[in-house]
């Protein structure tokens, strides 16, 4: 028989997990999406949408390489894994805007991904009980939309280079934050 854990515990033992694999997929894959800004349109558009629905399976590759290994089914069931993988999910639905946005107007691509699929972030914070995710998902949007306004012809080079850097701060931030965890 399976030991009966509180939501309480639960959430405790998800807040005490380095989450660094998702953060460190999220920003390769934007660095990706910004070195394809350079490339004709057409090339920069399927590498944004690969890189991005890329990032999962990118995180969870590197989930093995960080020690969080997302697939280990030895760990007990933790129904926080389950709501943040609904968060990556909700993540992935904000196609269904960005895409037919994106086919009026081409040059909204990097806005509209970036920032819906930044606003899972908001969750995160709340389940880490911790204010990064709030700062990731705030700074993005603020960001994102002025280098809409002020880039319009570099739109697909400086929004993923905006999203890589503000994925740098968060890394730092949650790499302190795990290192003070360990510490407890």
């Amino acid at each position: 028989m399976t030991e009966q854990r509180s939501l309480e515990v639960q959430r405790q033992e998800f807040g005490a997990r380095r989450f660094l694999a998702m953060p460190l997929a999220g920003l390769l894959a934007w660095l990706a999406v910004a070195a394809g800004g350079v490339l004709a349109p057409q090339s920069a558009w399927l590498i944004l949408f690969i890189a991005t629905g890329s990032i999962v399976y990118l995180g969870i590759g590197l989930s093995k390489l960080t020690g969080e290994d997302f697939t280990d089914r030895s760990r007990p069931k933790n129904a926080f894994d389950a709501l943040f993988f609904h968060t990556v999910a909700m993540s992935l639905l904000v196609y269904g805007i960005a895409i037919p946005f994106f086919l009026v107007e081409p040059s909204s691509l990097p806005l509209s991904v970036g920032i819906l699929s930044g606003l899972m972030w908001l969750p995160v914070s709340w389940l880490l009980q911790h204010w990064i995710g709030y700062f990731h998902a705030g700074a993005r949007t603020a960001l994102l939309v002025a280098a809409h306004y002020l880039f319009p012809q570099h739109r697909f080079i400086v929004i993923p280079l905006l999203i890589v850097a503000v994925y740098i701060v968060t890394i730092a931030v949650l790499e302190r934050r795990w290192l003070g965890v360990r510490r407890s």
